[in-house]
């Protein structure tokens, strides 16, 4: 089939959670059909990086994104629509022209909910919303530390849940990458029988490859502070966990991975002990030179890319129920869960001091996250696409 791929991430280089998905998808994709891909990107993309895609796709786009200004004339008068105010803001015509300048598809697959109002201009015999998330939206409200506050997270709440379901009705199918967000995207109005859950997943290959040797004491957070629940986990932990921690091993480093510009570090409450490696192209190594990984997420939707690299990694997991939510792994042999501060210190002093269950999780980790290879994870899309092919398509 001739399919049309209208993504909100350029997918290279594959440096976050939404690249590395797009980039495999699209891979597995192209191993069957035609695909073009028109992407947002928000810095000029460098030519080997076009020609890295252009491996993979028969042609490709790229237009320049304008990132969502709450208190911009546009967001101001979204207040006044009833789209969510960010999709009014961020609206693209030239994204909108380039689809159109497509023609015909056999079909179209929007990545994430920012590229469904350009689905629907495009020409297509049908249309998938990949990767439709709604959790971290619709729980917005438990955060908010204002009664401003929640009462704008529950009307942007509102005006989603009408904004998916309306527009879904001209979508044939939509992806989501757990059971509970397909529970949500359920309750929103929008049939379960329109829903496939196809999960993250992970490299194995390529960990295999990973050859770093963990170093003692050492445990790290893999997640850029930029990402709004990243800063709440990391700040969550060095406020109630790390300290904790500290008391019974006071030598442990702790690692935060990923770029800091514009985060208010001064806000953490830091020690000698924590470290910002910054900007990494390749987060494999760090990880896997670590004793455990930890993933105190609170908030947030989705399944946890972060877990999966590290169990594919052999790098044992602490994690809260929240971090690890959407992923079938049996608790205490593949990953350890805690929510409680105290807990969730003592899963980490657990780890830090027995080496035979080091080795167990390492191990138990690495056959776990092989249900989650990529390659598994793209036949999964590749038969959602061809359950909507058209009788007698090609």
């Amino acid at each position: 089939m001739n399919l049309l791929f209208l993504s909100r991430w350029y997918p290279w280089p594959a440096d976050n959670g939404a690249r590395l998905r797009i980039l495999n998808l699209l891979k597995a994709l192209a191993t069957r059909h035609v695909v073009h891909l028109i992407s947002f990107v928000e810095e000029p993309v460098e030519p080997a990086a076009l020609a890295a895609m252009r491996g993979w796709c028969a042609s490709v786009e790229v237009v320049p994104y304008r990132a969502f200004r709450p208190r911009g004339w546009r967001a101001l008068a979204g207040f006044l629509d009833a789209r969510p105010r960010s999709v009014v803001d961020t609206y693209s015509p030239e994204f909108a022209a380039a689809v159109a300048r497509c023609g015909h598809v056999d079909g179209v697959i929007a990545s994430e909910i920012d590229m469904l109002p350009y689905a629907l201009v495009a020409d297509a015999s049908w249309r998938l919303l990949e990767e439709l998330e709604v959790g971290a939206i619709l729980s917005a409200a438990d955060g908010a530390t204002s009664g401003l506050g929640r009462l704008r997270a529950r009307l942007t709440g509102w005006k989603l849940a009408r904004y998916v379901r309306s527009a879904l009705q001209r979508f044939d199918a939509c992806t989501v990458v757990s059971e509970r967000e397909r529970e949500l995207v359920t309750a929103l109005g929008v049939s379960a029988s329109r829903i496939d859950v196809i999960p993250n997943g992970v490299d194995i290959t390529g960990a295999s490859s990973v050859a770093e040797a963990p170093v003692p004491n050492t445990c790290l957070y893999a997640g850029a502070l930029t990402y709004s629940a990243n800063y709440d986990a990391v700040a969550y932990f060095l406020a109630e966990i790390w300290p904790l921690v500290l008391a019974r091993h006071p030598e442990l480093m702790f690692t935060i991975t990923g770029r800091t510009e514009g985060v208010d570090l001064d806000r953490l409450p830091l020690s000698p002990g924590v470290r910002f490696s910054g900007y990494l192209a390749d987060v494999r190594p760090t990880v896997a030179s670590n004793w455990l990984s930890v993933v105190p997420l609170r908030v947030g939707g989705g399944t946890r890319l972060k877990v999966l690299e590290s169990l594919a990694l052999g790098t044992p997991v602490v994690s809260t129920s929240k971090g690890c939510e959407g992923l079938d792994l049996r608790p205490g042999e593949e990953i350890l869960v805690a929510d409680a501060p105290t807990d969730f210190a003592s899963a980490i002093s657990r780890i830090l001091l027995d080496a035979d269950l080091r080795a167990r999780l390492s191990a138990a980790g690495r056959l776990a996250a092989k249900r989650y290879d990529w390659a598994v994870i793209g036949e999964r899309l590749l038969a959602v696409v061809e359950r909507l092919k058209p009788s007698g398509g090609g």
